[in-house]
C-alpha cells in the first residue's frame, strides 16, 4: 500500500521496524513470565480448543469493553457473558471517563485487563455531526488516545479499535476495500468524526509498529438493533425511521418525511452479528490474528453483510415491520450523505466470519425492543 505509506510519511526500513517489533514482543515475555503468567495464547488445556484449531482465550483472563452500555458494546458483553467469560470488564462513564488521561492510566493500572473491546466513542447522524464538529472530534481523539497508550503500559495482549466506514472516500470504488483508505476526500458531514477515526487506526498500526503490539481496527458498516440511540436530532438513519414510523402510525399521520432524495445506498449490520465479529477476531489463533498485522499496511478489517439497500428501499422496510402504510416524502432540500456506502467483507469472510442476521429479521428485533422501550 504505497501510496498511504506515501500519505502517512513512513521511511523507517522494514528490516529495522521488524526488529523493533520482535524485541517489544519479547520484552512483553519476559514481562509475562516475571507476573507468573503463561502467553495468553498458548492453550494448554485441550478443553480450550477451537474447533478450528486455534485456541479461547482463558475464560477467567480480564476482558475491558469500553462502551458497554453503547450499541455495540452491550451486544459485546452479552455475547461474551454467554461465551463464558467470567471477567467481563466495564464501567460506566460516570465511574470513568476516558477523555480523562489520569482516570485511565488508573483504571488500567488497577485492574490490568489482558484484552480491550473500545467500542467507546462520540457518535451520530448527519444531524449531530453538523451541529457537534468540534466535540466529535475532540472527545474521539481523547478516548482512543488514553486508552490506546494505558492498554500498551498494561500490556494489554490484543486490542480491537472499533471505527466507522465513514473513514473511508466519498466517491471510492464499491465495494470498499481496506486499501481504499486515505485515497480521496471525505464525505464533509461526518469528516471530523472520520479523521479522528482514521487517527486511531494509525495509532494502532504505530503502536504495532514500535511497541510490537497487536491492535486491530475493525471497521462495521451502519450499525442497528436492540439499544440504538432513537433521538431524531442525534440518531443514524434506520433509528430514526424506525422512530418516525412508529409516531407516525400511533398519531395517524398519512406521511413519513425521509431526509433527502432516497437514492443513496446503505450496507447494515445487526449490533449482535458486530458482536459475533469482535468475539471470533479475539479468539483466533495466533497466526492466522496475526496475518491482519503487517508492517507494510494498516492493521484493519472491514466487517459487514456484503450487502446494500437504497434508503427509500431501507424506509419501505421499517414501514412493512411497523405496520404504517403512509405515504413517503422526500426532502430533498436536507443532504444525502455519501452516495455508497458498501464494504469488500473479503478479508473477514476468508478467515471464517459472515453475518447471519437478514436485514428485515433485525428490523423487526429492534423495532420489538425500541417497542418495549415505549411500553
Amino acid at each position: 500500500m504505497s501510496d498511504l505509506r506515501t500519505l502517512t510519511g513512513i521511511t523507517t526500513p522494514v528490516a529495522i521496524l521488524g526488529a523493533r517489533r520482535a524485541r517489544a514482543i519479547h520484552l512483553r515475555k519476559l514481562r509475562d513470565r516475571s507476573l507468573g503468567d503463561s502467553h495468553p495464547l498458548e492453550c494448554p488445556d485441550q478443553s480450550r480448543m477451537l474447533d478450528e484449531g486455534g485456541c479461547r482465550i482463558h475464560p477467567e483472563s480480564g476482558i475491558f469493553v469500553a462502551g458497554h452500555r453503547g450499541l455495540v458494546g452491550s451486544a459485546v458483553v452479552q455475547a461474551l457473558a454467554a461465551r463464558g467469560y467470567q471477567q467481563i470488564l466495564t464501567r460506566t462513564r460516570q465511574q470513568l471517563d476516558l477523555t480523562d488521561a489520569n482516570a485511565v492510566e488508573s483504571f488500567f493500572a488497577e485492574t490490568r485487563p489482558e484484552y480491550v473491546v473500545l467500542a467507546a466513542a462520540k457518535v451520530g447522524g448527519i444531524l449531530a455531526n453538523i451541529t457537534y464538529p468540534a466535540e466529535f472530534i475532540r472527545e474521539n481523539l481523547a478516548i482512543q488516545n488514553h486508552v490506546i497508550e494505558a492498554s500498551r503500559r498494561a500490556g494489554v495482549h490484543r486490542l480491537l479499535f472499533l471505527g466507522s466506514s465513514c473513514i473511508y472516500p466519498k466517491l471510492c470504488p464499491q465495494p470498499i476495500k481496506e486499501e481504499s483508505l486515505l485515497t480521496g476526500p471525505l464525505e464533509a458531514t461526518n469528516r471530523p468524526y472520520a479523521l479522528a477515526k482514521i487517527a486511531g487506526i494509525e495509532m494502532c498500526w504505530s503502536y504495532n509498529r514500535q511497541y510490537g503490539t497487536s491492535y486491530l481496527a475493525v471497521m462495521p458498516a451502519n450499525l442497528y438493533g436492540p439499544g440504538d440511540n432513537f433521538d431524531l436530532r442525534t440518531s443514524h438513519v434506520l433509528p430514526a425511521l424506525l422512530r418516525k414510523a412508529v409516531e407516525a402510525k400511533r398519531t395517524g399521520s398519512r406521511e413519513l418525511v425521509v431526509w433527502g432524495t432516497g437514492t443513496p445506498r446503505r450496507e447494515l449490520l445487526y449490533s449482535e452479528d458486530m458482536a459475533q465479529a469482535c468475539i471470533f477476531l479475539l479468539e483466533l489463533e495466533d497466526q492466522r490474528y496475526h496475518s491482519l498485522i503487517s508492517e507494510s499496511d494498516p492493521p484493519l478489517v472491514n466487517i459487514g453483510t456484503g450487502k446494500d439497500v437504497t434508503i427509500r428501499e431501507l424506509a419501505e422496510m421499517v414501514c412493512r415491520v411497523v405496520g404504517f402504510d403512509g405515504e413517503l416524502v422526500f426532502d430533498t432540500s436536507k443532504p444525502d450523505g455519501t452516495p455508497r456506502k458498501l464494504l469488500d467483507v473479503g478479508k473477514i469472510e476468508a478467515l471464517g466470519w459472515r453475518a447471519s442476521t437478514a436485514l428485515e429479521d433485525g428490523i423487526a428485533l429492534t423495532y420489538k425492543a425500541f417497542g418495549a422501550l415505549l411500553d
